[in-house]
């Protein structure tokens, strides 16, 4: 459902701040957001409305609260996908050897084998948070040194890593699941759209709450970038699927959380 922006010109900073005061403490219709910002040599006051506001009365109770604000109109915001239309702008993201780029940058990226697309949507993980570029930055490391042969992207979001595991172990088994339906149909298309459909599964479920990931499934890698307390729960299963050697990548977790995490693990022996 399309919402309304009311637009209005204020002749300086004081005028400004005491319409934006009334649009968030007293108008008669709640808006969604209001903004305030410079667009020298007045300030331009924004404010967001679910359903279209009476003009001619709200521009007579600004007027009254803001004596001197300048001329205001109301405009029609369209649906849109903000999430995607934000992504949408950003650049190419380099992390270790690789290269993540959504299709606006598709040319500039080129065709180099570590190089992935992913479109902008409402899963995480385009590469450009730092949680997210340090698991990169991890793989890439790993690479290096050893091969992996059965991976699990744990709470996959876009799948980007699974898709990371794919370039760098070309003959590995992966699976990519999310508790999120939404995050598994934008990972499905993310697969499909690097030609991965043969090398990567997709699925849905909680934690390790899934057939194919519970019984005798072991993995030799695992990629988790969730939430610190999600981990600590999970670290007695995630025990249970990892091979006796196999390597648990984990992420999602501020500097001040990592040593709780780490106690956690060492519980149940990791090292």
């Amino acid at each position: 459902m399309p919402q309304t922006k009311l637009v209005a010109s204020a002749p300086d900073l004081e005028t400004g701040r005491r319409a934006e005061a009334f649009l968030l403490e007293a108008a008669p219709e709640d808006p969604l957001a209001v903004s305030l910002f410079e667009a020298r040599p007045a300030y331009i006051l924004e404010a967001y409305f679910e359903r279209p506001p009476a003009l001619e009365d709200l521009r007579t109770s600004l007027m009254q609260a803001a004596p001197g604000l300048g001329p205001m109109h109301l405009e029609e915001v369209p649906d849109a996908n903000w999430v995607a239309v934000s992504q949408a702008a950003l650049p190419p993201i380099r992390a270790g050897r690789f290269v993540v780029h959504g299709a606006h940058d598709r040319a500039r990226a080129g065709f180099a084998r570590t190089a992935i697309e992913i479109e902008a949507g409402e899963a995480f993980g385009t590469g450009h948070n730092g949680t997210t570029a340090g698991c990169l930055a991890a793989l890439d490391a790993l690479a290096k040194r050893a091969t992996f042969h059965d991976v699990l992207d744990l709470g996959c979001g876009t799948a980007l890593l699974a898709l990371a595991a794919s370039r760098v172990f070309p003959a590995a088994r992966i699976l990519a699941s999310d508790n999120d339906p939404i995050a598994t149909a934008v990972a499905r298309e993310n697969v499909r759209l690097n030609r991965a459909c043969n090398r990567i599964r997709v699925l849905t479920a909680s934690g390790f709450a899934h057939p194919w990931l519970r019984g005798d499934a072991r993995y030799d890698l695992i990629l988790a970038n969730i939430l610190p307390n999600t981990l600590i729960a999970l670290a007695p299963a995630m025990k249970r699927a990892l091979q006796p050697a196999g390597t648990a990548v984990l992420s999602g977790i501020l500097d001040h959380q990592a040593g709780e995490v780490r106690a956690a693990y060492a519980t149940h022996g990791f090292r």
